[in-house]
């Protein structure tokens, strides 16, 4: 049997319409997408399926739907035969991993996400705070950049492949940060398109208020590991992955560590489930030598299952 691991993308791979060509073909689709609309109170199939794309990218709208069109893939995988042996998500994309592992019930994870990317919005005035990613330096020369910032929070944020990092702090930090980073040898310095300073230390203030929701919620051992982003380690047990997703608002995604840790426990290919390539271009980056699949849409799906079965 292949090794197969499973990675579930982060908020910014949203885009409307996706998940719409499975919703249309498969029944059981269209069972979670009910059950979807109904867990958050709202409709969230329209909002995927028809924008517009303003209200799609609301970060309390982006992640339960970036999580259900994740969830509906790897649920076709699965009726398929294809049970994965380890699992990792993207920042959001770590909830869909534990989904997929058995560890939180969708009709719970839904609305979790929800009131996460809502105090993730409410953690840092609006407009103030934003992410950029740092091409052609390492995590030590970026490091040593930012100390030289003044005045402002600048933090590394994800650790994504080699030359490929993203940081995130206010407004007024990043914009130094940028000049700094260039005039130390950066390639690039790219602004993202995002809402506030995820991943940094301003989030803290959106810790207690998620850590009482998060209690809430009933987490079970996760069924296969599920590589962390705080530790870059695989977690199973539920009093940890608790402590760790709390971690994770505030701390940098290292995931370029977690898939070598995963290359070298034994895995046949990766395969990126839900929206966009973005994971599996990082996958190339970090080891080209290892197959990796996007599924997105029914046609890539066969392609990666005609690719499972070769051999069996």
């Amino acid at each position: 049997m292949k090794r197969v691991a499973v990675m579930f993308p982060g908020q910014g791979s949203q885009a409307v319409g996706m998940g719409k060509e499975f919703y249309d073909h498969y029944s059981e689709v269209q069972a979670l997408y009910q059950e979807a609309n109904k867990a958050l109170d709202k409709d969230i199939t329209r909002i995927m399926f028809e924008g517009p794309k303003e209200t799609l990218t609301e970060t309390e709208n982006a992640q339960p739907a970036l999580l259900l069109s994740s969830i509906a893939v790897h649920t076709l995988l699965l009726k398929e035969k294809i049970q994965p042996v380890m699992a990792i998500g993207h920042s959001l994309g770590e909830y869909s991993a534990l989904v997929a592992a058995g560890s939180v019930p969708l009709d719970e994870a839904l609305p979790l996400v929800a009131t996460r990317g809502k105090l993730m919005e409410e953690a840092f005035p609006k407009g103030q705070g934003t992410m950029a990613a740092v091409l052609g330096m390492s995590a030590e020369e970026i490091e040593k950049s930012l100390q030289k910032v003044e005045s402002e929070v600048v933090d590394i944020a994800n650790l994504n492949s080699p030359g490929q990092i993203v940081i995130s702090g206010s407004k007024a930090g990043i914009e130094q940060a940028s000049t700094i980073l260039k005039d130390n040898g950066a390639k690039r310095v790219l602004p993202l398109n995002v809402s506030g300073p995820f991943h940094s230390r301003l989030m803290k203030s959106a810790n207690n208020d998620f850590a009482s929701y998060l209690n809430s919620v009933d987490i079970k051992t996760a069924s296969i590991p599920v590589y962390a982003n705080v530790s870059a380690t695989p977690v199973t047990e539920s009093d940890e992955i608790k402590d760790l997703l709390i971690k994770q608002l505030y701390s940098p995604v290292r995931f370029e560590e977690s898939i070598r840790y995963m290359i070298d426990r034994g895995v046949d290919a990766f395969v990126e489930v839900g929206n966009g390539k973005v994971l599996s271009g990082l996958v190339k980056k970090i080891d080209r030598s290892i197959p990796t699949f996007a599924v997105q849409d029914i046609d890539s799906m066969n392609d990666f299952i005609s690719w499972y079965r070769e051999g069996l």
